[in-house]
């Protein structure tokens, strides 16, 4: 087998440590603004395949598919992001003799309407919130729903991704309001305007459990990732175990995980995501069917290479263990260091970095794209690296996060990072005792 890596920054080069560790050979695919990225030189090839623009270049099929084609990789890893949920690219895949490593495009295709999978979950006996059958055709019929389940709602693209799509309208005037700038924005971002509606949590955790599948109908969970600290949907931390999550709770989790995968078929890694509101009872959301951004927390706890299973399952063999040996110890705590400035917005700060210097010490891992000396280009997401630590108990990971991000020196000219928002937020009692919900961030911002 020879793996060609569909994406860029620190998961391809993620990616190509595991395929390196397997002896398995690599093909970087890179754009004219990742001419010197890490990616490129973490594979044993690299393909140059357009212009910074990623649809010219990460999204531009045609493109990827020739590199595949002239390199003679067998199998192409889409990491996240990019084209790693698009069933059409895994069908022209499929089509040229090429292994998508990830779910089957059918499948995909079923868990990627956001709006028709809350139906399919309900038929496998997932709670679901109240809202829209399917996707909601107008802004008359968002209002009734609106009248029916009661407001707050939220309206989300059919298609959306990454926390992006997503709106919520108190009220009928304003989600007459929220449907319009909804479906415009869907239609531009995703090529499909198609929004559903349901009754929105105010107070509630965000909670996703890890799955994992192969073509033998075993499905397992690794447990569950809290995302609860966030802003506008992105995620900023991710913790696991979910602090505070009664026992019976994090059982039935895992148990619904597995029904609704099992229900539609699911073979490789992905996630199960649910909202858990303060009473502790707990509501589908959606499937991630791929690798997840956070997927390195899981596999502190687990001890599993979740890369690793996705390509034994790609290769037709069985998942490496049975949820009877799924054992997972300790607490991890991932943190997103972004080039922005979260004094001013959020906004991106591209630039070279003159100084990178990622921390260590036990129970520390750095995964980047980056290194002294690169430069973080505009024309894509800002994540800089993932800063995940582990260690035996909560409070022991979060004093070693803090210190690990004390130690994190990244400076350029014009370059500020989230390194002192992410200590900030670290301090907060509220994180401390574990109770913050989804919310927690925009108010901290705001005080």
């Amino acid at each position: 087998m020879k793996i060609l890596i569909a994406n860029r920054g620190e998961i391809a080069v993620r990616v190509a440590r595991t395929c390196r560790e397997l002896g398995i050979p690599t093909v970087a695919v890179y754009s004219t603004a990742d001419r010197e990225a890490r990616h490129v030189a973490a594979c044993d090839e690299a393909v140059h395949i357009g212009p910074a623009a990623a649809r010219r270049s990460y999204l531009y099929v045609p493109a990827v598919i020739e590199a595949a084609l002239r390199t003679g990789a067998d199998a192409i890893h889409p990491g996240y992001g990019f084209l790693s949920e698009n069933a059409d690219f895994a069908r022209v895949c499929a089509g040229h003799g090429i292994t998508f490593i990830g779910p089957r495009p059918e499948v995909m295709d079923l868990v990627g309407d956001k709006a028709r999978v809350r139906s399919l979950m309900a038929g496998a006996g997932l709670p679901v919130l109240p809202g829209s059958e399917g996707a909601v055709p107008s802004p008359d019929d968002a209002e009734k729903i609106g009248a029916e389940i009661g407001y707050p709602v939220i309206v989300k693209a059919a298609a959306g991704g990454g926390g992006r799509g997503i709106a919520v309208a108190r009220d009928a005037a304003e989600l007459r309001e929220v449907y319009r700038s909804t479906t415009a924005f869907a239609q531009q971002v995703f090529g499909d305007g198609s929004v559903y509606v349901e009754r929105f949590v105010p107070a509630a955790r965000h909670v996703e459990v890890q799955l994992l599948g192969d073509d033998t109908g075993r499905v397992i969970h690794l447990g569950e990732r809290d995302c609860s600290l966030q802003r506008r949907n992105q995620k900023l931390v991710e913790e696991a175990p979910s602090p505070l999550l009664p026992e019976e709770v994090r059982r039935r989790l895992g148990e619904y995980a597995v029904a609704g995968a099992r229900h539609v078929g699911y073979t490789g890694a992905g996630t199960m995501e649910f909202l858990v509101d303060a009473a502790g009872d707990a509501t589908f959301m959606e499937i991630n069917a791929r690798i997840q951004v956070e997927h390195p927390v899981t596999e502190l706890l687990a001890g599993v290479d979740l890369v690793a299973e996705q390509i034994r399952v790609a290769s037709g063999e069985p998942l490496s263990l049975t949820q009877e040996q799924v054992t997972l110890t300790g607490a991890a705590i991932e943190c997103r260091v972004n080039a922005e400035d979260p004094a001013d917005g959020f906004r991106p700060t591209p630039g070279r970095l003159t100084v990178f210097r990622p921390p260590g010490g036990p129970g520390v891992r750095v995964d980047s794209g980056f290194a002294q000396g690169d430069r973080v280009p505009p024309d894509y997401d800002s994540l800089v690296a993932k800063l995940v630590v582990w260690a035996p108990t909560r409070e022991q990971a979060i004093a070693r996060a803090d210190r690990a991000l004390a130690e994190f020196a990244v400076e350029g000219p014009g370059v500020a990072t989230t390194v002192p928002l992410l200590r900030t937020l670290l301090a907060q009692p509220e994180f401390a005792a574990g109770t913050h919900t989804t919310g927690f961030v925009t108010e901290f911002l705001s005080r």
